[in-house]
C-alpha cells in the first residue's frame, strides 16, 4: 500500500486546483480521476454546452435578422461541424488542465476508479488494468454528480439521452421530448429547437424553474413558447415504448392522459451524487437520504481528515461554488483562515437566450426569511440598449431590504443578463444601498445603465 500525505478524488474545477496547491505545499499528493480531467464542467457541462449554445444563437439571429434590415437567405445547421468545434474546445481545455497537473512536482495523477476499503484507505481499479492500494493522512472527495434517471415505465427500453450523451448526437432530433424544466432542460430544449428540432418540455411543478419566482419563470416560459417550444407544466411522463424507430410517450398533462410520438427523450430531471460506489460506510463519512455527503461549514465530513466539496455535497451545484470550496479548504489548512461556506454569495447564470442571471434572495425567499422588502421591476423593452439592439425580451427584478436599503437579490433576464447581474453582486459585496446604484453614473448606453431606472421604479 502506497501512503500519501493527501489524496484528492475527482478532477473537477475544485479538485484540480486543490491537488496542485497541496503538492506545491510540499505534500505528497495523488489525484484520482476515473474518466476525464476537468470533471463535468469541461467535459459535459459549461464548456461544451455554452459552445453549442453559441451556434444555436447564431442560427436564431440569422433567421431573424430581417427585423434589423439584414437578409441572409436560407439558414442551415451543420450539427457534425458544431459537435466537432465543441469537441476541439473541450479537448483544448481538458489537455491544458492535464498538462498543468503532469508538470506539478509532488503530484501523481492516477486514472481509475477509487473505492474506500477503510478509513482513509482506498483501492483504485486502474483504467489501464490492475489495481493500486493507497492511503493518506487527508482525503478530499470531489466526485460530483450524474444525471438522475427517474423510475418511469419503459424508460430503460428506449434510447433516452442525458446531458452527457446528447452532446454526442450528430443528427438533429426530429422531435425532442425533455423531461425536466430546470436549467439543463431549458438550455438544451432551446438549443435543439434552434437547431431545427420540434421540442416538448415536461415539468412536474406548476411552473418552469421551480426555484425561481413565478414572474421570472413565466417570463422565461413565454420566451420559449414564442420560439415554438411546447411547454407542459404540472405534468409528468407515465410510460414509454418503442414504435419502429420512434418513441411513443404517454404523458399526464394537468391530470389528463396525452400521447405523443417523439424521436428522442432527454432526461433532465435532476442530479444525484456519485457516492454509491465509494463505499463510504467503511470510512465513517455520513450522507443524507439522497446520498450527498454531509459536511460542516468548513467542508469537513463526519470522519476526521476527510473533506467533501463541489456537487457531491448538498447545496448549490455550480462550478464556481466548487472552485470557491477548494479555496476555503486550502486557506483554512495553510493560511490560518477560518472561512465558512455559510453566507457567501451564490451567483449563477442560465444560458438560455436571453440569459437569466441570479444573485442572492428571490422575492419568495426574502418573504419567507421575514425581511421587510421592496421590489423593483423593469421590462427589458424599456431599456435603451435593448431597444437599439432588438433584444427586448426579458425583465429585470431586484429585491431590497426596506429597513436599510441593502440589495437582497436580483434576477436579470436579458441580453448579457449574467453580466448585469454581476454589477449588482459587486454592489451587494460592497454593501452599497440600492439608492447609490439608482444615482450612479454608468456609461451610456450600456445594459448596466438601466439599473438606474430599475431602482427608480421602487419610488413609483
Amino acid at each position: 500500500m502506497t501512503h500519501y500525505d493527501a489524496i484528492v478524488i475527482g478532477s473537477g474545477q475544485g479538485g484540480t486546483p486543490l491537488s496542485k496547491k497541496l503538492a506545491q505545499q510540499g505534500l505528497k499528493t495523488a489525484l484520482i480521476e476515473k474518466r476525464f480531467i476537468g470533471g463535468t464542467c469541461i467535459n459535459d457541462g459549461c464548456t461544451p454546452t455554452k459552445t453549442m449554445v453559441a451556434s444555436a444563437r447564431t442560427a436564431h439571429t440569422a433567421r431573424n435578422s430581417k427585423a434589423l434590415g439584414v437578409h441572409t437567405g436560407e439558414v442551415t445547421v451543420d450539427l457534425p461541424a458544431i459537435v466537432q468545434r465543441k469537441n476541439e474546445i473541450v479537448n483544448m481545455f481538458r489537455d491544458g488542465s492535464e498538462k498543468g497537473l503532469e508538470k506539478t512536482d509532488g503530484l501523481e495523477l492516477i486514472m481509475g476508479e477509487a473505492v474506500f476499503t477503510g478509513p482513509k484507505q482506498l483501492i483504485v481499479s486502474l483504467n489501464k488494468g490492475g489495481t493500486l492500494e493507497l492511503s493518506a493522512d487527508k482525503v478530499f472527495i470531489n466526485t460530483g454528480t450524474t444525471a438522475q434517471i427517474p423510475p418511469i415505465n419503459g424508460l430503460d427500453d428506449i434510447r433516452f439521452v442525458t446531458n452527457t450523451t446528447i452532446l454526442q448526437l450528430t443528427q438533429i432530433p426530429e422531435h425532442l421530448l425533455v423531461l425536466g424544466g430546470g436549467y439543463i432542460g431549458l438550455e438544451f430544449g432551446q438549443m435543439f429547437s434552434r437547431f431545427g428540432s420540434k421540442v416538448t418540455i415536461v415539468e412536474t411543478s406548476d411552473h418552469l424553474l421551480p426555484h425561481e419566482d413565478r414572474d421570472i419563470a413565466d417570463c422565461i416560459c413565454g420566451i420559449l413558447m414564442d420560439e415554438g417550444i411546447t411547454v407542459n407544466t404540472d405534468s409528468s411522463a407515465d410510460n414509454f415504448k418503442m414504435e419502429g424507430k420512434n418513441i411513443k410517450a404517454t404523458l399526464i398533462v394537468k391530470g389528463q392522459q396525452q400521447q405523443i410520438t417523439c424521436s428522442h427523450v432527454l432526461v433532465a430531471a435532476g442530479r444525484v451524487p456519485q457516492t454509491a460506489r465509494l463505499q463510504l460506510q467503511k470510512t465513517g463519512v455520513d450522507t443524507n437520504e439522497k446520498g450527498f455527503i454531509n459536511v460542516n461549514n468548513k467542508l469537513e465530513t463526519s470522519a476526521e481528515g476527510i473533506y467533501a466539496f463541489g456537487d457531491v455535497k448538498d447545496g448549490p451545484a455550480f462550478t464556481h461554488i466548487a472552485y470557491n470550496d477548494h479555496l476555503i479548504i486550502y486557506k483554512n489548512l495553510f493560511e490560518h483562515a477560518s472561512l465558512i461556506i455559510e453566507g457567501r454569495p451564490v451567483p449563477y447564470c442560465m444560458f438560455t437566450d436571453p440569459q437569466l442571471g441570479r444573485i442572492g434572495l428571490s422575492e419568495d425567499e426574502a418573504i419567507k426569511k421575514g425581511f421587510n422588502i421592496k421590489t423593483a421591476v423593469l421590462s427589458m423593452d424599456k431599456v435603451a440598449r435593448a431597444i437599439e439592439t432588438g433584444e427586448t425580451r426579458g425583465i429585470m427584478k431586484a429585491v431590497v431590504n426596506a429597513d436599510d436599503n441593502q440589495i437582497l437579490g436580483a434576477a436579470i433576464i436579458g441580453e448579457e443578463g449574467g453580466e448585469t447581474m454581476t454589477v449588482l453582486q459587486v454592489a451587494m459585496m460592497g454593501k452599497l444601498p440600492y439608492t447609490d446604484i439608482k444615482e450612479a453614473i454608468f456609461a451610456h448606453p450600456l445594459y448596466a445603465e438601466s439599473l438606474n431606472n430599475l431602482f427608480m421604479a421602487i419610488n413609483k
